[in-house]
C-alpha cells in the first residue's frame, strides 16, 4: 500500500514540475520576443488648415477621411497603424 501512495505522489509531482516549467517556458518566450508596442497615444493625421472633415471610412489597414478645405474637396488616405499619408484625391465640384 506504500509503495502505491509514493508512486501515485511521484507522478503527482512530476505532473506539477512540468506544469511549473511549462509556465516558465511561456513567459520567458514572451519576455524575449516580444515585438515592438505601439504608442499609447497616436499621432493626429496632418489635415490642411481649416479642414472640415465630412466623412470617414476605415478598411483594410487604411483610413480615409473625405475634408472640405478652402472649398475644395479632397479624399486623404492614411496608413490605419501609423498615420502616415497614403495618398491624396482631388475632387471636383459637379458643374
Amino acid at each position: 500500500m506504500i509503495a502505491r501512495v509514493r508512486r501515485l505522489m511521484l507522478i503527482a509531482s512530476l505532473t506539477t514540475l512540468i506544469a511549473i516549467g511549462a509556465v516558465f517556458a511561456a513567459i520567458g518566450y514572451r519576455v524575449f520576443h516580444r515585438q515592438e508596442s505601439r504608442p499609447a497615444i497616436a499621432p493626429e493625421p496632418a489635415l490642411p488648415a481649416g479642414a472640415k472633415i465630412l466623412s470617414s471610412a476605415v478598411g483594410d489597414g487604411h483610413i480615409v477621411l473625405t475634408v472640405e478645405s478652402d472649398g475644395t474637396i479632397e479624399m486623404l488616405s492614411f496608413d490605419l497603424a501609423t498615420l502616415k499619408p497614403l495618398g491624396r484625391v482631388r475632387l471636383s465640384a459637379p458643374r
